[in-house]
């Protein structure tokens, strides 16, 4: 065998090198591409903002705000899309970048449709009944967007699942506190939400184990699985799809209960015909033989996760919009409008789903990998308990923590989990307390991360918030 010239060797050697670097220097350009992209969304906000208010007073507080608003909701974005594609990219329904796309249109058009209920509750009953007007309640809400969207930055960096409603209430009443005292806070209207993150995460976690249970009796525990899936899985996808309608219609103050009612359903048949066919086609191709759970499941997973980026943005555009509306109310003695209102929703929806698709790739794996194992099954059952929870407590106004949603949806099914398969095994002999602790499939070092985070973000962000109204001069 002949052998090549060592030079030649050499040269082979030498271009691998430079191919190697060709690459790392485009990774590294990516990373510095999205961070322009993201500074041109706030330079450009900053600047559209001040044009289309040019009426407004203090036009320098008015940028700034605009400019804060725009990185906090990129933030948001980039921190929360794990809620929504967490589970559905680990259990291999939805790739990422296709998911990420598809949640970023969706959370636009939750923020516009079904993002102003929410708003309202934070704009009047938090802060907004007790501050005055002018240059001091416009400074103190700057000083809460900046403390909140540090907060949040901090934590997407670190890897860490924050709320990002916990965050903006937090930096809300601290920066009220540290300019007005404690009577600027609504400590009824605090209650109300701080019960509302209380119980949510419960309502989910209680939901996820139903569906999972309801799962399991249905199509994974029956003899012919192909025929269950075919059954029922588009009646699963059908009633998603008519739950996203029905929301949007009821957000959205529809022309009529006939319409409504008729679009539910047009909306329920698209869903059922289309995964009817989808699933058809993948037994033919199968040739008779055996699929996996996660393909006959990837369509109501894909169309829970897409339903859940809408349930995100119609709650947690709110995070960015009720600061902002509340800095232009206390600069326009004029009062606010339906127009305005509208532009500031989608100042958040856009800003939220640019952050998705910047900045949003971190986070994916945690909440579907690190808490408990998700196979597609278990994705399902968290994607739709967390985005029906969501979704009710939109419609109620009230503004509710994703990530603590869906965080105890993933606690629910593993529970569940653990629940069933010590149930199985104590029917046969009764388990050592090793064995039972080897059965943990909750990963109790993650759920106590978690809780600590929850627990530490409202007091640091207040504390962050107030310092920057005492030092900074806000």
């Amino acid at each position: 065998m002949r052998r090549e010239p060592r030079e030649y060797r050499t040269l082979d050697k030498d271009l691998s090198r430079v191919t190697h670097t060709e690459r790392a220097v485009l990774h590294s350009a990516r990373s510095f591409m999205r961070l322009g992209l993201g500074l041109i969304f706030i330079a450009a906000t900053a600047y559209v903002g001040t044009g289309f208010f040019a009426d407004q007073p203090a036009l320098g507080i008015l940028a700034a705000s605009m400019a804060v608003a725009a990185y906090l909701a990129m933030s948001i974005g980039g921190n929360d899309v794990a809620n929504a594609l967490g589970p559905a990219v680990a259990a291999g329904a939805i790739g990422m970048t296709t998911g990420l796309l598809s949640v970023a249109v969706l959370e636009v058009l939750g923020a516009v449709i079904a993002g102003g209920g929410v708003t309202a509750t934070l704009t009047e009953g938090l802060v907004g009944s007790t501050l005055g007007e002018g240059e001091a309640t416009a400074r103190m809400m700057l000083a809460a967007l900046l403390a909140a969207g540090s907060w949040i930055s901090l934590a997407t960096w670190l890897g860490a699942p924050v709320s990002t409603t916990h965050s903006v209430v937090g930096a809300i009443a601290g920066a009220g506190m540290a300019s007005f005292g404690l009577g600027a806070v609504n400590w009824p209207a605090m209650a109300m939400i701080a019960f509302g993150w209380i119980v949510s995460p419960l309502v989910a976690g209680l939901i996820a184990a139903g569906l999972m249970a309801l799962l399991r009796w249905l199509v994974m525990d029956r003899e012919d699985r192909l025929a269950a899936a075919r059954m029922w899985m588009p009646i699963a996808v059908a009633l998603t799809s008519a739950m996203l309608a029905g929301v949007a219609e009821l957000a959205w103050h529809g022309t009529g209960l006939a319409a409504n009612a008729v679009l539910v359903l047009v909306c329920a048949l698209l869903g059922w015909v289309y995964t009817r066919r989808r699933i058809d086609r993948q037994l033919r191709g199968a040739g008779g033989g055996r699929l996996a759970m996660k393909q006959l499941l990837a369509v109501p997973l894909a169309a829970s996760a897409l339903v859940m980026g809408f349930a995100h943005g119609a709650n947690d555009t709110s995070n960015v919009a009720a600061p902002l509306t509340i800095i232009l109310d206390s600069l326009s003695a004029a009062g606010g409008d339906a127009l305005r209102g509208r532009l500031v929703l989608l100042l958040g929806g856009l800003g939220i789903a640019l952050g998705v698709l910047l900045f949003g790739r971190r986070l994916v794996h945690m909440v579907g990998s690190r808490i408990t194992r998700l196979n597609a099954a278990r994705a399902l059952c968290v994607s739709l308990a967390t985005a029906a929870t969501v979704l009710a407590a939109s419609l109620m106004g009230l503004p509710v923590s994703t990530t603590h949603v869906a965080v105890g949806g993933v606690f629910g099914v593993g529970f569940y989990r653990e629940w069933r398969d010590r149930r199985l095994a104590a029917s046969h002999a009764p388990l050592p307390d090793e064995e039972r602790r080897r059965r943990h499939l909750v990963r109790r070092s993650y759920m106590r991360m978690i809780l600590g985070a929850w627990l530490v973000t409202v007091p640091a962000a207040a504390a962050l918030a107030a310092a920057l109204v005492w030092i900074g001069g806000f």
